[in-house]
């Protein structure tokens, strides 16, 4: 059974789930009523860290322009436009036995595409969660539901996988942004 989190809630991973390195992340959400013209497209992203919470270069920025890490621990599936239907909107695979040893963290992030053009925003989203899932056996490990706390943002922290003593660790974040993908890339060190 999936244990459920509150924002800024930290919990085992691997300590609990020994052998445990396959894992996919899935991430989802819902549009709310919105007359704006334009459809909503949410990106997920992850950025691998060190452990000054930088990327050591851009490849270390995995998104729907760069599919897959070098290292190969760390994959998306493919960008969804259109958010539509039940369950996960975008997926991203980690394989945690092939992280570099120079990753502490890893941060799992969605966007707004073109929002400022869009006029678009997290307060106009609902539903958003994301969810650890057990790639080899597909039982939901951790599921956070980020509930409806935005209202300006257009980028939000979702969560991270982060190394502790030798364990994998996740950290429901739920930490909104201004200025979108642009803001999140600078903060993480991504050359834009």
């Amino acid at each position: 059974m999936a244990v459920s989190l509150t924002k800024g809630q930290k919990v085992d991973l691997t300590k609990g789930n020994p052998g445990l390195s396959k894992l996919l992340i899935g991430l989802g959400w819902d549009v709310n009523k919105y007359d704006g013209g334009s459809a909503f497209d949410l990106d997920a992203a992850a950025f691998l860290l060190g452990g000054s919470g930088k990327v050591a270069g851009d490849a270390d920025f995995v998104f729907y322009g760069n599919l897959k890490h070098a290292s190969g621990s760390v994959e998306h599936l493919g960008d969804n436009l259109t958010g539509e239907g039940e369950g996960d909107d975008e997926q991203i695979k980690v394989d945690l036995s092939a992280v570099p040893a120079s990753v502490e963290k890893i941060d799992f992030t969605v966007t707004i595409y073109e929002a400022e053009e869009r006029r678009q925003n997290f307060g106009q989203v609902s539903n958003a969660f994301i969810r650890v899932v057990d790639e080899t056996t597909g039982a939901e490990l951790i599921r956070y539901d980020l509930g409806e706390d935005f209202s300006i943002e257009t980028a939000v922290v979702v969560g991270e996988l982060y190394r502790n003593n030798g364990e994998w660790k996740f950290n429901a974040i739920g930490s909104g942004f201004q200025g979108g993908l642009h803001a999140l890339c600078l903060n993480y060190g991504v050359n834009v």
